[in-house]
């Protein structure tokens, strides 16, 4: 992988800014920049034709200054250690720039899920839990779902982890199915939290989203929720979504329900009826009022970032810009909601399931959403905040936010 877009190179390199804007002395700037522990892991799994399979795993504590880590679990044939390790420096800042008393921690496993029966993947979730058990906990460190993981993988590595203690210990992972101790609005959370985000932006700039239009790269989880949310709670018109194998257009707006039900029954959404077939480039540079790039890491780059013409990047995906982007974009007036702000309502609600496990009492989904709404105002407010007055850009501004925070705990534990 090219320095250039290597995931933890560019997280190391956005941390460097803030540090330079804050005048970090160079210990505390050097402790920041690396996780504080890792874990690289071999699991062996007995496939269904009777042969073992060793599996490669990770696990990254980057900072817990602030609390215990916290931070999903990838399953993904791409997965590397750098992205994990990206993944969770920016899951640090996401809780601090959240206020939430955790710090940031990622996984990860190189499988590709799809190619495995459940009874295999079963197999590699219990096993994954066995390699890194004694390294996580309540108080230590508590996993979520990542990409291709979901609530019924972490009911089995719950399930796998109580096993090894001996007790109930629910509070160990978070994003699990209600029944075991999940959150009430934990599946739309990430994208709930987005579109709250993107409420407040167009406050601030004066933009008014009632009947304005969207374009969401990425039609997973995040990117589904967004375009169901998007209509529901800021009146838009998502006129453009896409997934891994192309995108689909129409000035007039794709209907929620019947963009689901097709990429449910399709496997895809190319092809839906009445729609023109556009690429996931393409995608990136309609002229929308917000886009949400809700796919992978490093869309949009120095190469593309002049051709974005929405006003308002809400960042629902970890990554999708780079740096030389964001300089680019700033300097054109696009306002940019950057991922660990954006993106953030999946941790905030995980962070609300560990406090619901802990007292064992759990909340309604209406009280949900509203503490949702209270923490991503005013973490938003409070980033936007420091960009104008350090006359930055938004990631820039959410980076002083963050940091600040983590480094004023180091500094208060003495580390520093």
């Amino acid at each position: 992988m090219a320095d250039k877009l290597n995931p933890f190179a560019i997280a190391q390199r956005q941390l460097d800014e803030a540090a330079k804007i804050l005048k970090l002395d160079p210990g505390t700037h050097e402790l920041l920049r690396w996780p504080m522990r890792e874990f690289h892991v071999r699991i062996p799994v007995r496939m269904d034709d009777g042969t073992v399979k060793v599996f490669e795993g990770f696990r990254v504590q980057y900072n817990n200054a602030r609390g215990p880590t916290k931070g999903g679990i990838r399953f993904h044939p791409e997965e590397t250690f750098d992205t994990v390790r990206a993944l969770a420096a920016w899951m640090t800042w996401k809780t601090a720039v959240m206020d939430l008393p955790l710090g940031g921690g990622k996984g990860g496993v190189v499988c590709n899920p799809k190619e495995m029966s459940e009874g295999e993947l079963e197999r590699l979730s219990r096993g994954y839990i066995r390699a890194i058990g004694h390294y996580i906990g309540p108080d230590i460190d508590v996993p979520a779902p990542d990409v291709y993981t979901n609530p019924q993988v972490m009911a089995w590595m719950m399930d796998e982890y109580e096993k090894i203690v001996g007790h109930s210990a629910p509070g160990v992972i978070t994003g699990k199915p209600l029944p075991l101790g999940g959150s009430a609005g934990r599946g739309d959370a990430t994208a709930r939290g987005g579109v709250y985000a993107v409420r407040e932006a167009a406050k601030v700039l004066g933009i008014e989203l009632k009947g304005a239009t969207a374009a969401i790269q990425g039609y997973g989880n995040a990117g589904q929720f967004a375009h169901k949310l998007a209509v529901e709670i800021l009146g838009m018109k998502v006129v453009a979504v896409s997934d891994s194998k192309g995108g689909i257009y129409n000035p007039e707006g794709l209907p929620f329900a019947e963009v689901v039900k097709f990429k449910r029954e399709n496997g895809t959404i190319v092809g839906f009826p009445g729609a023109e077939k556009i690429t996931n480039e393409e995608l990136l540079e309609l002229d929308v009022t917000v886009l949400f790039p809700a796919a992978l890491e490093n869309q949009i780059t120095e190469e593309n970032a002049d051709r974005i013409k929405a006003k308002i990047v809400a960042e629902l995906a970890n990554g999708p810009t780079t740096p030389e982007a964001d300089v680019i974009l700033h300097q054109r007036g696009v306002y940019v909601i950057p991922d660990f702000l954006c993106n953030a309502g999946g941790v905030t609600v995980s962070y609300f399931e560990q406090v619901q496990n802990a007292y064992n009492f759990y909340w309604s989904e209406e009280e949900v959403h509203e503490l949702l709404d209270r923490k991503m105002t005013a973490a938003f407010h409070a980033v936007h905040e420091a960009a104008q007055k350090h006359k930055v850009h938004n990631r820039l501004g959410a980076y002083l936010v963050a940091v600040s925070r983590v480094v004023e705990a180091m500094k208060l534990r003495g580390w520093v």
